[in-house]
């Protein structure tokens, strides 16, 4: 028979998925710290004795990931390594009865607008007060930063909306006072994430005030580089552009999830847009901007995607060569508007297509990195691994884009620092290279300078 632990509580919050998450582990762990509770974000010695797990659950994997994580902590629970399991987030929202017929061991469930909820059975009072104040989980230098929750978009495939409502737009000014508290805190770069940044003020302003934000934060004090995630491209701002062309803070920098390029399947997916139009938004981005880095993310696989429409994507990929480019197998979701189609492209040929796309953008990227070689960039170093320091340059978005990586056993250089590197190699997505000026090393305490 289990026995409940005589620790003191602590409690160990996990994340799942995406950036977004991220954040409002954050805010939860910010929230707790001010109630004077003992919190950390996903700790290796993994000894907290009360388990927040933040789900996700946009597609078939990362529910599978969720679920496997739920199992985990519950058994664990069961053998008396931990006294409360609690899960929260996209998961919990979209399948909270079956979670609870399925996993009983876990003490609550909770969706993702539940946060006075949770905390209360945490023990804690919601404090709405604390604008902008969390405990970040990302390296020192630099955070995410929520500007609006939900989404409006009819898209056919995504589930979104079914777990976070409705398109809800964070005022600017409290955007700003969160903004500057982060970089009271040491953070230099703020990603700007939303289901839709495209969309942002509309609700509230009723005008898309995104490029309305973008000019207030670059008023804070120690900010140095803002960058702009999801936006979508019907309905865009131009006037972000020219915010991005005019502010050296907005880096050169755009994530647009354009999904597909076939008209037949833009209309299937709800997109609002056509092949033409997306094209011309892309060169217009370009003239505008000419040295922007554009990311996107492509959808395979899509019900009755055929071999001469996944051939248009391919043709479509190799003109525009996008800086940076993913893709993803289509993944049939509940509850969705193409739930009602018949998923029926099999498996092993959306693999096939993922690859074939990657195939071709790992040789763009070798393209577009070799025209680097020779050439210096200001680059904000994340992180020292083994002998190598990795960085980035405006282009680059963490985790999820190109690394600039330089040899920490002929150079020294201080994390979370700006830094000229002058590129010498380029490989399909990572850029090798050498500080312009050299950096000092730290003298050893138990060493004197001679």
């Amino acid at each position: 028979m289990r026995t409940k632990s005589t620790k003191q509580n602590k409690i160990n919050v996990v994340t799942l998925g995406c950036s977004k998450n991220v954040y409002d582990s954050e805010v939860l762990m910010g929230q707790l710290k001010a109630n004077g509770k003992n919190v950390v974000h996903e700790d290796p010695e993994d000894d907290g004795n009360i388990v927040v797990i933040n789900t996700c659950g946009f597609i078939g994997k990362a529910k599978e990931e969720s679920v496997d994580t739920i199992l985990h902590y519950a058994q664990r629970k069961e053998a008396g390594e931990v006294d409360k399991v609690f899960v929260t987030g996209c998961l919990s929202e979209r399948y909270k009865p079956d979670l609870e017929a399925e996993i009983t061991n876990v003490d609550q469930y909770f969706g993702t607008h539940d946060l006075p909820n949770l905390l209360k059975v945490l023990e804690a009072d919601y404090k709405h007060e604390l604008i902008g104040e969390r405990l970040t989980t990302t390296p020192q230098h630099y955070a995410y930063l929520k500007i609006a929750e939900g989404c409006d978009r009819p898209c056919s495939f995504c589930a979104i909306p079914l777990m976070r409502g409705k398109h809800k737009s964070t005022p600017i000014e409290e955007l700003v006072i969160e903004a500057t508290k982060l970089a009271e805190s040491g953070i230099k770069e703020i990603m700007l994430i939303a289901q839709d940044l495209t969309y942002y003020g509309l609700d509230i302003y009723k005008k898309r005030a995104l490029a309305d934000l973008l000019k207030e934060l670059v008023k804070v004090e120690g900010i140095e580089w803002i960058r702009l995630h999801y936006a979508f491209p019907t309905g865009f701002p131009m006037d972000v552009l020219d915010v991005m062309r005019e502010e050296p803070k907005v880096c050169n920098y755009l994530d647009i999830p354009l999904q597909h390029i076939n008209t037949e399947i833009l209309k299937s997916m709800k997109r609002g847009t056509t092949h033409e139009k997306t094209t011309d938004l892309i060169k217009k981005f370009r003239e505008y901007v000419p040295n922007m880095a554009i990311r996107t993310t492509l959808i395979v696989g899509y019900p009755g995607e055929t071999e001469e429409q996944f051939q248009e994507l391919k043709d479509w990929v190799e003109e525009m060569r996008f800086e940076r480019l993913g893709a993803f197998e289509y993944s049939h979701e509940e509850n969705t508007g193409a739930y009602v189609l018949e998923d029926d492209v099999p498996d092993d040929v959306k693999f096939r297509r993922v690859n074939e796309i990657m195939e071709i953008q790992s040789q763009i990227s070798w393209e577009l990195n070799q025209e680097k070689i020779g050439k210096t960039f200001r680059c904000l170093f994340d992180r020292k691994d083994g002998e190598y320091y990795y960085g980035r340059t405006e282009f680059d978005s963490p985790d999820v884009d190109n690394d600039v990586i330089v040899d920490a056993r002929e150079h020294y250089i201080k994390l979370g620092e700006f830094i000229d590197i002058e590129i010498f190699d380029a490989g399909d997505f990572d850029l090798h290279g050498v500080p312009t000026v050299k950096q000092e090393r730290p003298i050893p305490l138990n060493k004197k300078k001679k």
